[in-house]
């Protein structure tokens, strides 16, 4: 299609000003300050400016005058898809949209695929700094993040001692729930986790693997289990944890049945997550297992579905995490300089999954 070699050349911001007899900070403020003008003249403006099909300033040009992106970088290890499907990730992601309204600033999504080392998103992304949700030490997205001079909060993982960090107290939590199934009397257990590395496992995590894992929050979470049931005398050599690189409910499912296949005998699955406990719970019953009757199983999260089916589990305030990282970075100019952390309460939730578990004759012989 051939263009037309009479039509009109754009409107541009002079030749709006000038058609209007105003400066061009005036028809810049019609857009940029409107508080600068009164309703009528902005008004004329703004409706001058449909007339001649001037698109408003260049927001590329302003940034680069500004220096400002007017956005916050999230940057997600996972395909893009995971921060609409995973309800602990959509809740985070909501508390920051929250601060990120509040402020007036947009959000740029910046997924990493963690089989993937391409880091071309972070360096190209125009934003004004970055919230790093829930990612490896040893992440190459995360080591061109730090590159970039602009301000960074962490959310959960990993604990920089320069950056600041919005999180929870994850040992602490997981140990309260371990210390609720001990009381409850159980000592024969399983673990299923999430991925404790970027190379993909799928299946038994020994102690060393667990002990060196790069995804802090699992690494800890795993530890604070160790040490809760090394006080009444259990092994955690002899505790089988499997891992699981997807997080979904499929993949709880398929580690509970690798468990179960591996110790016959545990009373209890502890999940790490409560999609995972979800899956658990599925496969658990499609056995022909009574939930807690037969074996008990328990999440960490509190996420909608873990609460609806009546899950054992650590809630933990997913939304007001993604608020909190937000204030943080908005707020980065009041910072002392000094890295800041916040960390939030979490809650045992003691759902109907729990329960003291079977003798070996009821396991047996019981109704």
């Amino acid at each position: 299609m051939v263009r037309s070699t009479n039509s009109r050349r754009p409107a541009t911001l002079a030749s709006l000003a000038a058609e209007l007899g105003v400066s061009r900070t005036t028809v810049s403020n019609a857009y940029n300050r409107p508080d600068q003008l009164s309703p009528e003249l902005r008004k004329r403006v703004l409706d001058t400016a449909r007339r001649l099909g001037y698109p408003g300033p260049d927001p590329v040009a302003r940034s680069l005058r500004t220096r400002k992106a007017g956005a916050v970088g999230l940057l997600l290890t996972e395909n893009l898809s995971y921060a609409f499907r995973d309800p602990a990730a959509v809740g985070f992601l909501e508390g920051l949209a929250l601060a990120c309204e509040d402020a007036d600033h947009g959000l740029l999504l910046i997924p990493a695929n963690p089989e993937h080392e391409d880091v071309a998103a972070v360096h190209s992304a125009g934003v004004d700094g970055f919230v790093v949700y829930s990612v490896p030490d040893d992440d190459p997205h995360l080591a061109a993040v730090m590159e970039r001079p602009v301000p960074t909060v962490i959310c959960d993982q990993p604990s920089l001692p320069e950056i600041d960090r919005v999180g929870i107290d994850d040992g602490a939590a997981i140990k309260e729930l371990a210390r609720h199934l001990i009381e409850l009397g159980h000592r024969k257990i399983g673990v299923v986790c999430m991925r404790l590395a970027r190379l993909r496992n799928d299946g038994p995590a020994s102690p060393e693997r667990q002990s060196r894992a790069n995804f802090h929050v699992q690494r800890a979470r795993l530890t604070a289990l160790s040490e809760a049931f090394a006080e009444i005398g259990v092994d955690w050599e002899q505790v089988p944890v499997i891992e699981r690189f997807d997080h979904t409910t499929e993949s709880g499912g398929s580690a509970a049945a690798q468990l179960m296949e591996l110790d016959p005998e545990i009373t209890a699955i502890i999940c790490t997550s409560d999609i995972l406990a979800l899956g658990a719970l599925s496969e658990v019953r499609r056995q022909g297992r009574r939930v807690p009757q037969d074996i008990t199983i328990t999440g960490f999260d509190g996420i909608d579905d873990a609460e609806r089916v009546g899950l054992t589990t650590v809630r933990q305030p997913v939304l007001e995490k993604g608020r909190a990282a937000g204030r943080l970075l908005l707020d980065s100019a009041e910072s002392s300089g000094k890295p800041r952390e916040v960390l939030l309460e979490t809650q045992l939730v003691t759902g109907s999954t729990a329960g003291s578990p079977r003798s070996v004759e009821e396991r047996w012989f019981g109704p």
